[in-house]
């Protein structure tokens, strides 16, 4: 790099760090730094919300401040028209800031139905396939505490147990590639706090046109939201919620793991799990999980078979009028008291 091109990136190194003197933004920055809580490379996915461009300068700011590399990972869905072009508007944005930034796109046929859930399986897979490409462990994603609440009421109406209530952590692994782990720092961190850093630092963000399109579950539980907050609902409360449940959720993992270790068998080179009858001795809910993790990682699945699915399992195999069903990319089958899951051909 040669002086003018070194002077010129100091120069607006400093501007950045200059905009942690606004108390709101150091507020935000000191809880976003504390929860990602190490010092090693990382990865930023963007999208031009305004979540996501303020995701991308803290982490500039941690980097500077802590001597660490960023990247950061654009993904072009292509399912809207000028979706390209708004890549390459946010590629240029973040490229200001001094960050390696890339545009992932999604080639190929689109799908007709449950676009949303697909597109997000996309958008997962190919921004893992990068990450492991670059050598990156820690990938940061925009999600934030609304984002949080929306997702408490969708899995409230679907009528989700207790781990799909809580289902958003701080730090997770990517279920196809345990090296790889997601964080979502900015999840303590209402919309309007990121809307303003937006705004301050860069101003310009994205309005996403599937934010405000009320056939998606999501947005309409974004408006039911807003008119719970216009009667009175405490936002505060329904995290206090969240975390009693996180607890409650940490005691029933401690009992999934034991009735795994003392009553399933993995055949590691035949890909087959193997339940003896004192499997289903347990609650429904250390039943129900215990199948869904096996069913999940054996599937190689991001996202664990839906609830209903697996209740409608345990209760055919607890009425013995169980026979051979693929759930989840595995086959379920009984042999004498025995249960067998395999992994799907």
């Amino acid at each position: 790099m040669n002086l003018k091109n070194l002077s010129a990136q100091n120069k607006t190194h400093k501007k950045l760090i200059k905009h942690l003197k606004d108390k709101k933004i150091l507020k935000v920055f000191n809880q976003f730094s504390k929860n990602i809580g190490f010092k090693k490379n990382l990865a930023v996915a963007a999208s031009g919300g305004p979540d996501s461009l303020s995701l991308a300068f803290l982490a500039k700011c941690f980097a500077l401040k802590n001597n660490v590399k960023v990247k950061c990972y654009i993904v072009n869905h292509q399912l809207r028209k000028n979706s390209s072009e708004e890549s390459l508007i946010v590629k240029n944005m973040i490229k200001k800031i001094h960050i390696d930034c890339k545009i992932l796109t999604w080639n190929g046929k689109k799908p007709l139905n449950n676009i949303q859930s697909k597109a997000r399986d996309k958008r997962y897979s190919l921004l893992a396939k990068e990450c492991k490409k670059d050598d990156i462990s820690n990938l940061l994603i925009g999600h934030h505490f609304d984002d949080l609440l929306e997702n408490f009421l969708i899995r409230l109406v679907r009528g989700s147990g207790l781990k799909g209530l809580i289902s958003f952590n701080k730090k997770t692994k990517y279920k196809k590639n345990q090296n790889l782990k997601i964080l979502r720092p900015l999840i303590d961190q209402e919309k309007k706090d990121l809307i303003y850093i937006s705004k301050k630092v860069f101003n310009f963000f994205i309005k996403d046109p599937f934010n405000i399109n009320e056939d998606f579950k999501r947005t309409r539980m974004r408006h039911l939201l807003l008119s719970l907050q216009r009667e009175g609902l405490d936002k505060k409360k329904i995290l206090l919620t969240i975390s009693n449940l996180q607890d409650s959720d940490n005691s029933i993992k401690f009992y999934v793991d034991k009735n795994l270790k003392e009553n399933v068998i993995f055949l590691k080179k035949k890909k087959i799990y193997i339940l003896n009858k004192n499997f289903f001795n347990q609650s429904h809910e250390i039943i129900f999980r215990s199948l869904t993790k096996m069913i999940q990682m054996l599937g190689n699945k991001y996202y664990p078979v839906r609830g209903k699915s697996i209740s409608k399992l345990i209760n055919g195999i607890n009425a013995k009028v169980f026979s051979k069903v693929t759930l989840g990319g595995c086959y379920i089958d009984r042999v004498n008291e025995t249960i067998l899951i395999s992994k799907e051909n």
